[in-house]
């Protein structure tokens, strides 16, 4: 009986693990310091997790960090919400800048490209420093 208690042990470790690494996210570039860095890790909230919507995108507002698939970059972007606006057809939309970039992106951005937020704790991002560092350097980043 004992076996079969540790390997369920084992079993619920290993789904809080993957459970946990869904919900962080590797920083890759200095677009946001001195908030987070390169290397650093965020703690995220997903818009799908498994079919759940972990946060409502109606909610998102001026000042929270998002990540979302852009148009003008292959890769997801993790920036902050500056502005909201509805464009001629009546679509909301988000202006994003990076805290460390001197103008904004250049695309808005639509609900259907955010993908997660930033977890805050009060104002401050939630946030595991340098960690990310063995990501970039597997990935070769």
């Amino acid at each position: 009986m004992a076996d079969n208690r540790e390997i369920i042990s084992y079993v619920v470790i290993i789904v809080i693990g993957i459970i946990l690494a869904q919900h962080m996210n590797v920083v890759v570039s200095g677009s946001m310091e001195p908030v987070f860095y390169r290397g650093d890790v965020v703690v995220i909230e997903k818009t799908d997790f498994l079919g759940i919507p972990e946060i409502n995108k109606d909610d998102l507002k001026v000042g929270d960090i998002v990540i979302y698939q852009a148009t003008w970059f292959p890769d997801p972007v993790i920036h902050r919400i500056v502005e909201t606006g509805t464009d001629v057809n009546g679509t909301p939309y988000y202006v994003t800048k990076g805290d460390n970039n001197p103008v904004h992106d250049p695309e808005p951005v639509y609900h259907d490209q955010v993908m997660a937020k930033v977890v805050t704790l009060g104002n401050t991002p939630f946030v595991i420093p340098k960690v990310g560092y063995i990501t970039l350097w597997i990935r070769g980043l």
